[in-house]
């Protein structure tokens, strides 16, 4: 399966399939559930001793969870948007690592759909559904100028091209079959995207992310040294048009925090109904009686609520836009408009709830809920790493601004030093 699955150009897409009935929550929950409680078997673990979760994604590619968003007709599930966010917050829950490893993957099934030309996508998407995994390698280090990659692909003449350069942040990398790699064009300077098998002569990627949460990852650095890429390899996208992707790349971070939210709210209950001490000036004979308790708690189901249903609302929209891609209609600009500032609206939303609750967490059991064993610091150090990503606070300029001038969101940034 890994020597198919990172050949070097994906085959032809498959004929389509007979039509069949679209999947329900209920029908998926069912079907993954039992996976997920797997993942979370093994989290503590991992999280104790920093294993990478090698066994938990082996876990959700059996199952074909990587293939949700891929149409039935090139042979994946065919989910809805608020499907997959609604399990990828039952994954969080179980163990918070792995949404944001899948991450890229969900993101490039989105690009595929929002951005490349139908005949370039079928091949990929036929990949996804056999069970490929795609990570990331977009970000880069260092003082590299505002909008250009210092990675380049170099023309090598018949149809081949060559990659070279260094990324740092490559989220889920570690894990995947294929990468997803920003680069510029020497030839004319634009910018590309390139799909390589991980496992290509040239590719080295590394564990060496050093971040306080969210350690299984894999987001550390990955390096292309003279890496050969075919032309059919080689996808182009509007970087200027509204677009889903950055809506979805950030609400896979929101139905993550969502799912921790709801973790917070399960951990902080069973600390809760197992503990035996109480103290002379508590309210009750025991902590689960004690209703000082018992509204804290209390207050932790709150924000998991408020985050779950802020998470299902973006994706109520981003299903919306599904529904006319598979009319073949046209999007309209104001919807996708509408669903970038409701992503961003979630995010100034949510993370202060969900940073909160996971501070909340330890006033239900005093000094004894400090001990590593229990591994509960894990929940404030992933939801404080997650809200690191894409800064709350330009998000919320972007928000206001509209507010305030009806200027239009921004759907694509970068990072480097300011162009001269």
């Amino acid at each position: 399966m890994q020597e198919a699955l990172s050949a070097s150009a994906p085959a032809p897409a498959p004929s389509p399939k007979p039509a069949c009935a679209a999947p329900t929550l209920s029908s998926l929950t069912e079907r993954f559930r039992p996976v997920f409680s797997q993942v979370a078997a093994g989290a503590l673990e991992r999280e104790h001793t920093r294993a990478l979760a090698y066994d938990a994604v082996a876990l959700l590619r059996d199952a074909s969870f990587g293939a949700l968003r891929v149409p039935r007709d090139h042979g994946g599930i065919g989910a809805s948007a608020s499907q997959l966010y609604a399990l990828l917050i039952e994954l969080a829950a179980a163990d918070s690592n792995l949404p944001q490893i899948l991450r890229a993957h969900f993101g490039f099934i989105e690009r595929l759909h929002a951005e490349i030309a139908p005949q370039r996508r079928a091949p990929w998407l036929r990949l996804a559904a056999q069970g490929a995994i795609f990570g990331n390698a977009a970000m880069e280090r260092g003082d590299g100028q505002l909008g250009r990659y210092r990675t380049t692909l170099t023309p090598e003449g018949s149809g081949r091209w060559r990659l070279d350069g260094e990324k740092y942040y490559s989220t889920g990398t570690l894990y995947a079959n294929w990468i997803a790699v920003s680069a510029t064009r020497t030839d004319d300077g634009s910018a590309a995207y390139v799909l390589v098998p991980a496992d290509a002569p040239g590719v080295e990627r590394l564990d060496d992310w050093h971040g306080f949460g969210q350690r299984l990852s894999a987001s550390g650095t990955t390096r292309f040294h003279h890496v050969v890429v075919p032309d059919e390899h080689v996808l182009s996208f509007s970087r200027t048009e509204p677009t889903t992707v950055t809506a979805c790349f950030q609400l896979v971070h929101l139905a993550t925090l969502a799912g921790i939210a709801r973790a917070i709210e399960r951990d902080a209950a069973a600390f809760v109904r197992r503990r035996k001490r109480v103290y002379s000036n508590g309210s009750a004979a025991t902590a689960a009686e004690d209703p000082l308790v018992q509204q804290v708690v209390g207050q932790l189901s709150g924000v998991a609520f408020v985050a779950q249903a802020t998470v299902n609302a973006v994706a109520a929209k981003l299903d919306e836009i599904d529904a006319l891609r598979q009319r073949g209609e046209p999007v309209p600009p104001g919807l996708l408009q509408d669903v970038e500032l409701d992503a961003s609206r979630a995010q100034v939303g949510m993370l202060d709830l969900v940073l909160g609750a996971a501070s909340r967490l330890f006033d239900v059991g005093g000094a004894s809920a400090l001990d590593a064993a229990h591994q509960l610091d894990r929940h404030w150090r992933n939801a404080r790493t997650l809200a690191s990503h894409n800064p709350a606070i330009y998000k919320a300029r972007i928000v206001g601004d509209h507010a305030i001038n009806g200027t239009a969101p921004t759907y694509y940034w970068s990072v480097g030093t300011q162009a001269a």
